[in-house]
């Protein structure tokens, strides 16, 4: 495998977790495209992408979501 296979490899797989991390791992594969698509819309340094950047750092330094555990849009002080 050559070293930009691997490079490519390894981003897919990270990317992946993320989805596991927020707990979407069995959502509609179609859902998740078109919600990443609306995201690539957000404008960078916007306040939307502030407040969706913070919930991910916040999300990062928790454990991963389960079905038992609330959405991050469910806890306090995230609407």
């Amino acid at each position: 495998m050559t070293a930009d296979r691997k490079k490519e490899a390894r981003e897919k797989l990270l990317l992946g977790g993320i989805v596991v991390k927020a707990g979407l791992s069995t959502a509609d594969r179609a859902f998740l495209l078109g919600g990443l698509i609306e995201l690539a819309r957000v404008i960078a340094g916007s306040a939307e992408h502030r407040r969706l950047r913070d919930i991910g750092k916040e999300a990062f330094r928790r454990p991963s979501l389960s079905p038992s555990t609330p959405r991050v849009e469910e806890t306090a002080g995230w609407r």
